[in-house]
């Protein structure tokens, strides 16, 4: 009998279909893995922005994670949209029960457009209680510097930094996002023990930019998955990624920032 490649995310879901668990399994399935979910939260939102949040009890995502590694598994887990202390701190409890391994952990803090996705009472245990379960955390700068304590993250030298900074939080691995930083090319680095790595890709100029981070996140989970090094897994999502985006930037989609095109290698042109 053939196995699936099994990945979990652990997120919100998003009305809209551009980010959270919709574009985590959009981007699992492209990446050739069979995509479970937990569902953290429910947002109503679309691509002008985020109208409510309705958080799911703590026990209940307690139980949906029970429900799925104690029968199905998972080879590699994302964590998405938390929103609350209790929820990270059940989801943590949980993964630690489980032995849950090759955890990506995105600190979703604030949405493509400004809204606020994690009370500021959990950051604290964002950083005590799942940090350190994490193979790696993907922080774009402006997570960075709130995870440091830090007025900004303004550069490729202090994303450096702050890589190197937020791994004595205790994940192994810490890719810090440059997409929110200036210049020609979206440059992510990637922290490792002593290696610094710099991914480079172009700056496509589009609006539609909604759900790059969790596309991202769950790209290196599904890499993850299959058993691949860190650095590998980084490139792939990366090129990935790079691919949806100059895809997705020919659609309309909405009045705001549209997702990017998750399927663009099985769609063919449009």
């Amino acid at each position: 009998m053939s196995r699936y490649r099994r990945a979990l995310t652990i997120a919100g879901s998003d009305s809209g279909g551009g980010a959270g668990i919709q574009a985590d399994l959009k981007t699992f399935a492209a990446c050739g893995c069979y995509g479970m979910s937990v569902v953290t939260a429910l947002t109503a939102q679309n691509t002008l922005g985020v109208r409510s949040i309705h958080a799911v009890p703590p026990d209940f995502v307690a139980q949906q994670i029970d429900a799925v590694l104690e029968d199905i598994g998972a080879d590699a887990v994302k964590i998405g949209m938390l929103h609350s202390a209790e929820v990270i701190c059940t989801v943590a409890d949980r993964l630690r029960h489980h032995g849950a391994e090759r955890i990506v952990v995105d600190p979703v803090m604030v949405a493509t457009g400004g809204d606020r996705l994690l009370e500021t009472a959990a950051v604290d245990a964002l950083r005590t209680e799942l940090l350190p379960l994490a193979t790696i955390i993907t922080p774009n700068a402006p997570e960075a510097a709130v995870l440091l304590d830090r007025d900004a993250v303004d550069s490729e030298a202090a994303a450096e930094d702050a890589a190197r900074s937020l791994l004595a939080l205790g994940p192994s691995a810490v890719l810090v996002k440059g997409g929110h930083l200036d210049g020609d090319a979206a440059v992510d680095v990637l922290a490792t023990g002593d290696t610094v790595w710099r991914f480079e890709a172009p700056r496509v100029k589009t609006p539609n930019t909604h759900g790059t981070g969790c596309t991202l996140s769950s790209a290196i989970c599904a890499s993850l998955a299959a058993g691949r090094d860190i650095e590998q897994c980084i490139r792939i999502a990366k090129d990935y990624l790079t691919e949806a985006i100059l895809a997705g930037a020919g659609y309309t989609l909405g009045r705001g920032h549209g997702p990017v095109h998750h399927f663009h290698a099985l769609w063919g042109p449009s």
